[in-house]
């Protein structure tokens, strides 16, 4: 069993969320663990129509963002990787300087002190050097940054294309890949 924690927080972006846990429900033999934030559901509500309900419905188990003591909290719960999507520059730089105020801090860094997969979509530009030296900090540690960066070369025709594709590239990622995802080959 493949067990995969869920962040959400309040970046814009909350449709990589959604359907990462869309994509991950859908797969035989994976676990989904979310934490939603209250400013994650207050975005979702806002970019969406989407209430905690309906997010957590999605998922397998789902945890309250305050609940520090959950098994989540511990190293000893063997989860197999952790996606923040979308991951804002506070939880990011809360994670990179280990300031555990949450669950999804919390949970991020005990996958990092554990050598387990973190993958965080970093939802924000321009970036100033205090960012850059965060993500730094956290890709020294271990941590996979893959902000939602949009690839063209599947000739996406939506914004639902660009999001689908962000999503499959971070499945891969934590180690969950799609099957028939759309992957640059060459000319």
């Amino acid at each position: 069993m493949i067990k995969v924690i869920v962040g959400i927080t309040g970046a814009s972006g909350s449709i990589y969320g959604w359907r990462l846990l869309e994509k991950l429900r859908l797969q035989e033999g994976v676990e989904t663990h979310l934490i939603l934030s209250r400013s994650g559901e207050r975005t979702a509500f806002l970019e969406m129509g989407k209430a905690a309900a309906d997010f957590k419905a999605l998922a397998h188990f789902h945890y309250p963002v305050e609940d520090i003591g959950c098994r989540l909290a511990s190293g000893s719960a063997a989860m197999s990787a952790m996606v923040v999507a979308p991951c804002s520059i506070h939880t990011m730089s809360a994670i990179a300087h280990g300031i555990s105020s949450n669950l999804i801090v919390r949970a991020a860094d005990v996958m990092l002190k554990e050598r387990r997969r973190l993958v965080l979509m970093v939802r924000e530009s321009p970036l100033h050097l205090g960012h850059l030296r965060s993500m730094a900090a956290l890709a020294e540690m271990g941590a996979i940054l893959a902000p939602p960066m949009p690839a063209f070369y599947h000739h996406p025709k939506t914004v639902a294309d660009i999001v689908e594709n962000s999503v499959d590239r971070v499945m891969a990622l934590a180690g969950t890949p799609v099957a028939g995802a759309l992957e640059w080959e060459g000319k």
